[in-house]
């Protein structure tokens, strides 16, 4: 059989630096397969450099749809935006980009699909009402946990990173949101692990690892509302499990793969590129489950 060389009618894509290892190329041709919508979508290294470059080809080719973002351009891509989605200003990140509009009159419209995500996947777990919640982390993705945990009622939470005083607008975010941020050094990521209901690593993966050993002398201790399950939602999902999986999950605790986010903030994603032709959620998420070797809703 020859094979279709006809390109699609719309083209999309994730940009990151380095983006092989993005599972979002499987997801969202899963999605727009099943959606019969012809979009293409590719994995785009961009070094921070070409980032404007790119976002300027978006808005002026009316092939684009949009771009999905990730490190280390979740900051930088905002001040190319036109106009931006709910909650966006507040977190200073966007994961994002629609572009809409004819040849002359083109826009970018930033969004931030990580929160939704966050939520979603942490939920699933039977985290819905935290009381006492940790962030290891202080990036792009660390603001979008911030904005989930705020959206859950939380008003307090501790943020280890390795360096406070870079991760000092996480503070200026979390008041913009509502909600208290207690920067901390992560010598204390152990002992604030055995202490938090929900624990969101943001790490990169392998970041994580020396934690781990620490987190298995660390015993779980009693909370304010110790009946649910403590949870760990840690976003990279490659190699899996991480080694602070694989300990969270030995002491006892619930684990979410980042798979789970990856998969709830690209059904967003879907949604937002596909228009009018998105329906049936739940198929679609069937469906982007099955090109990933995720089990099924």
């Amino acid at each position: 059989m020859v094979p279709d060389l006809t390109p699609a009618r719309y083209r999309a894509g994730v940009t990151g630096h380095p983006i092989a290892h993005s599972k979002s190329p499987r997801l969202h041709r899963a999605a727009y397969a099943y959606l019969g919508f012809d979009c293409s979508y590719t994995a785009i290294d961009t070094p921070p450099e070409s980032l404007g470059s790119l976002l300027s080809e978006l808005r002026r080719e009316p092939s684009w749809r949009g771009l999905s973002v990730t490190m280390p351009h979740k900051a930088a891509a905002l001040p190319h935006m036109d106009s931006v989605g709910p909650g966006v200003r507040e977190l200073g990140v966007i994961n994002t980009v629609l572009a809409v509009g004819e040849t002359d009159s083109r826009r970018l419209v930033g969004y931030n699909t990580d929160v939704e995500g966050i939520v979603r996947a942490v939920r699933q777990a039977g985290a819905a009402h935290p009381q006492r919640a940790l962030i290891l982390g202080g990036g792009g993705t660390a603001a979008a946990a911030l904005a989930a945990l705020a959206s859950m009622g939380v008003e307090r939470v501790d943020v280890c990173v390795r360096t406070p005083e870079k991760a000092a607008p996480l503070v200026e975010t979390g008041r913009r949101l509502g909600i208290t941020v207690e920067l901390r050094q992560f010598a204390a990521a152990a002992g604030l692990c055995g202490a938090s209901q929900l624990v969101i690593s943001t790490l990169p993966p392998r970041g994580a690892d020396g934690l781990a050993g620490s987190l298995l002398s660390e015993p779980f201790m009693a909370s304010e509302a110790s009946s649910g399950p403590r949870v760990l939602l840690d976003v990279a999902y490659d190699p899996w499990p991480s080694a602070l999986a694989a300990a969270w999950s030995e002491r006892g605790g619930v684990i979410v793969p980042g798979l789970e986010m990856l998969l709830y903030q690209a059904v967003a994603q879907v949604k937002l590129f596909a228009g009018d032709v998105f329906r049936d959620e739940t198929a679609v998420i069937n469906v982007m489950c099955d090109a990933v070797g995720a089990p099924r809703r």
